[in-house]
C-alpha cells in the first residue's frame, strides 16, 4: 500500500493528529512525536521543506494487527505463514516511488529529521535498504544513515548482518534506501531469515506488493515507496558516524563507518517523509516484533503448547521476552526458557505465563510473578553467555552477561492452594448508569 493511503484511512478514522502549523525538521518534529507517542502525526508544513512528514505510525503491535485486518494475539502466526510461504512479486514498469525522478541530488531539499541535540547529525532512521549480492540475490534490511553532504552519507553497518557480508565480499555495494513504506514491507525487512532470502517475498506474502527496477542500480525495489535514494556504498571510504539514540534509548558511540554516495533520488509527486524516531516505541516494535516467531518455533519444537510470544517495550523491545504456554508438565516453563533462549540469544530476560494471564500487560505479568514464582526452584540463570551489542551493561568487547530465566507458571499439583483471580459479576453498566 502507499505510505499516504493508509494516513489517509487514519484521518478518515480520526486516528492521526494533523499539525499545520510550520515546524522544523530540526528537534522539533522529534520534540513533537516524543510528545504525542504512540498517536500518529502529520506535519503539513516543514520550515526546510517542501514535504510532509508523518510519524509514529507502527508504535504497538495492535496498530500493525490492525493495518493487516487481524488481532494481535494472530501476527505471530500470520508472519510465520508469510515467512513459510513466500511469493515473488510482481514487477511493473511504472511505479509510485519514480513519479519524480530528480536531475540532480540535493539530500537538502529533504527533511531528514535531526532527532536529538546529541546525534551527529540529521539521520535517516526509516530507511530499508535493499542491496544485492551475485551469488546470494538481494537483501532488506534497516540501516540507519547520517547526512554528510549535498549527496553523502554515512551509514551504520553492523558485522554479521547480510549488507556486511556482501561488503565484506565485493568492496563496494550497490544500494537502494527505500522510505515511507508501510508494514509489510517494513516487517519483512526486520525479519531474521537465512542469507539468500529475499525479503520482498516475504512483504509480498503479508500483503501483495509491487517492484520495479531502480534508476541507476541493478535492484528491484518496492514500487510504492514514497523516496528511494540510489546509490553505492564503499568499504573503504570511511567517515565518523554517530553519535546516535539506540534502542536502548542510550546514546551509541561514535565509529568511522562506509560512505553511501547518493546518485539518484526519486519519489511520489505527493510524497510523504517517514520519520521514526530513534530508540522509542515505533523503531521497538519494528525491531522486535519480527523476532517472535523465531521464539515461538524453538519453543513449540520442544514440544511445549506455546500460545504467544511478547518482546516487551519495557526491556527495549530486544531484551526482555514473555511467553504464554498452555503448561500440560511441571517442567514445560523451565523447558520454554531454554528453547526461547536459544530462539532469540540477545534476549537477556526471559519469562514464561500461564494461559490466563494477558502477557502485554504489565500489571498482570508482575502479579503472575509475585504469585506463581518461587526463586529457589524457578529461575533459570545461564551465566557468562555472549548477549547483545545494545546492552550497555555487558562486557566490553565480549557482550558476555549473565541471562536469567523466570517461570512463573502455576504448579500442577497445588496442593488445595488457589493460583487463579476472583472473577467478579460481569454486568452491563448502561443500564445502571442512564437517566
Amino acid at each position: 500500500m502507499i505510505l499516504e493511503n493508509y494516513i489517509g484511512r487514519l484521518q478518515e478514522q480520526g486516528k492521526i493528529t494533523i499539525i499545520r502549523k510550520e515546524i522544523s525538521k530540526n528537534l522539533e518534529i522529534a520534540g513533537v512525536l516524543k510528545g504525542l507517542e504512540p498517536r500518529p502525526v502529520l506535519f503539513e508544513k516543514v520550515k526546510e521543506s517542501e514535504f510532509r512528514v508523518a510519524g509514529n505510525l507502527f508504535c504497538n503491535k495492535m496498530q500493525i494487527a490492525d493495518y493487516f485486518g487481524i488481532q494481535t494475539e494472530q501476527m505471530i502466526p500470520f508472519l510465520t505463514k508469510a515467512i513459510e510461504n513466500r511469493s515473488p512479486p510482481e514487477s511493473t514498469d511504472k511505479a509510485a516511488c519514480q513519479e519524480v525522478v530528480e536531475k540532480s541530488v540535493s539530500l537538502d531539499r529533504l527533511p531528514i529529521l535531526f532527532h536529538n541535540k546529541v546525534d551527529g547529525g540529521p539521520y535517516i532512521s526509516s530507511g530499508v535498504v535493499v542491496a544485492a549480492d551475485p551469488e546470494y540475490g538481494q537483501n532488506l534490511d534497516f540501516h540507519r544513515a547520517m547526512q554528510i553532504g549535498k549527496n553523502r552519507m554515512v551509514t551504520r553497518v553492523v558485522k554479521g548482518r547480510d549488507f556486511h557480508k556482501f561488503l565484506e565480499k565485493n568492496g563496494e555495494v550497490d544500494v537502494a534506501f527505500c522510505v515511507g513504506n508501510t508494514p509489510e514491507v517494513l516487517v519483512a525487512a526486520a525479519t531474521s531469515v537465512e542469507t539468500g532470502t529475499d525479503e520482498l517475498e516475504i512483504a509480498n506474502a503479508l500483503q501483495q506488493i509491487k517492484v520495479v527496477k531502480a534508476k541507476t542500480v541493478d535492484l528491484m525495489i518496492p514500487a510504492d515507496s514514497e523516496f528511494v535514494l540510489e546509490g553505492r556504498v564503499v568499504l573503504e571510504e570511511k567517515h565518523s558516524e554517530g553519535p546516535f539514540i539506540d534502542l536502548t534509548e542510550t546514546v551509541d558511540v561514535i565509529r568511522q563507518e562506509p560512505v553511501f554516495e547518493v546518485k539518484k533520488i526519486t519519489h511520489r509527486k505527493t510524497a510523504i517523509w517517514q520519520g521514526l524516531l530513534p530508540g522509542r516505541s515505533e523503531h521497538k516494535i519494528l525491531m522486535g516484533m519480527p523476532r517472535e516467531p523465531t521464539i515461538f518455533k524453538k519453543v513449540k519444537d520442544r514440544g511445549i503448547d506455546v500460545l504467544d510470544v511478547y518482546i516487551t517495550p519495557g526491556g527495549a523491545s530486544w531484551l526482555h521476552v514473555a511467553i504464554k504456554i498452555r503448561k500440560k508438565n511441571e517442567d514445560d516453563g523451565l523447558q520454554a526458557l531454554e528453547a526461547a533462549f536459544a530462539g532469540h540469544k540477545s534476549a537477556k530476560h526471559i519469562w514464561v505465563y500461564d494461559e490466563d494471564i494477558d502477557i502485554y500487560s504489565d500489571e498482570e505479568r508482575e502479579w503472575a510473578m509475585a504469585t506463581r514464582f518461587q526463586a529457589d526452584v524457578d529461575l533459570l540463570i545461564k551465566d557468562r553467555e555472549t548477549g547483545s551489542s545494545l546492552d550497555p551493561s555487558a562486557e566490553v568487547g565480549t557482550n558476555l552477561t549473565t541471562k536469567c530465566g523466570f517461570d512463573c507458571t502455576k504448579v500442577l499439583d497445588t496442593k488445595g492452594k488457589s493460583f487463579d483471580k476472583a472473577k467478579f459479576p460481569e454486568v452491563d453498566l448502561r443500564k445502571y448508569l442512564g437517566d
